[in-house]
């Protein structure tokens, strides 16, 4: 069994936040070792490394793409919950659906930094309860794409199954009735499944949000929720603009409730909808 250093150097931390800057973009304080240390500890363990020092030193050398994935999978992994903050997936239903639902080509959807999933299945679920009242809407079908760097969550995504936990944080019982079933015999914690009409309406691929987005097309609405929190100004800045490239004229962004695009982009006109805010593509 390999002894395990608990020692995170100044040095090696300055170095570790410098790679996670260049890769991914994301921007750690000068206070975060103690989350550094606990996201990287089983990493230590799993690769059997003796020290900090020395997986970050492997990382930044990039001698072992196994491990990288695993640094930026254990450093990009956030907690989502279902139906987050509430208020986006009123002003869907009450502003945005209705100017799209009439569209003849596929209304194209796309959640950024997608985590475990909840966000594409929540806009999934809301399209199926407006089209509930709204039979006609959507006729030219409608295509959500869900987005993260992490190959660990897109799995969990793709599986599409949520422990009691997960499926407690945003749910209320009418949507967990309609759209689960009980996961398949052996499953833990007593699991369910997101039923096959909300899965085929989404799918899922790796993305880094400092790659070139134009393999992925353009978009009538982008959700980009809590995700520039983490980088710096200049990386909003190369992110919003690639936004709005990705976004068909007049468009719509949505933010997490935190966010502002004050001094970062001047692409989108910012638009209120009772408790919501949202952004538009300027013509």
């Amino acid at each position: 069994m390999t002894l395990i250093s608990q020692e995170l150097l100044e040095s090696d931390y300055s170095l570790f936040k410098e790679y996670l800057v260049s890769e991914c973009g994301i921007v750690l304080g000068d206070n975060k070792q103690y989350l550094v240390r606990s996201r990287l500890l089983p990493l230590l363990r799993q690769f059997e490394i003796d020290s900090y020092t020395n997986l970050i030193s492997r990382v930044v050398k990039s001698r072992d793409s196994s491990l990288n994935n695993a640094v930026i999978d254990a450093m990009t992994t956030n907690e989502t919950l279902w139906f987050r903050d509430g208020h986006p997936f009123e002003v869907l239903k009450a502003d945005i659906f209705p100017k799209l639902q009439n569209k003849r080509t596929p209304v194209r959807i796309w959640c950024a930094a997608c985590s475990s999933g909840q966000e594409p299945y929540s806009i999934a679920m809301s399209l199926l309860e407006y089209k509930t009242q709204n039979a006609s809407a959507f006729s030219g079908g409608v295509e959500i794409i869900g987005t993260d760097i992490s190959n660990n969550m897109l799995d969990q995504c793709r599986r599409a199954t949520y422990d009691n936990l997960s499926l407690s944080r945003g749910l209320s019982n009418e949507r967990l009735e309609r759209f689960f079933e009980p996961a398949e015999v052996g499953a833990k914690n007593e699991s369910r499944q997101l039923k096959r009409e909300v899965t085929r309406m989404v799918s899922f691929r790796s993305m880094n949000l400092f790659d070139s987005y134009a393999a992925l097309g353009s978009f009538d609405l982008i959700f980009c929720r809590n995700v520039l929190i983490y980088f710096s100004i200049d990386g909003k800045k190369r992110i919003l603009q690639q936004i709005a490239s990705s976004l068909q004229s007049g468009g719509t962004l949505f933010l997490g409730a935190s966010e502002s695009l004050s001094g970062i982009s001047n692409d989108f006109d910012m638009n209120r909808s009772g408790q919501g805010i949202f952004y538009v593509k300027k013509q």
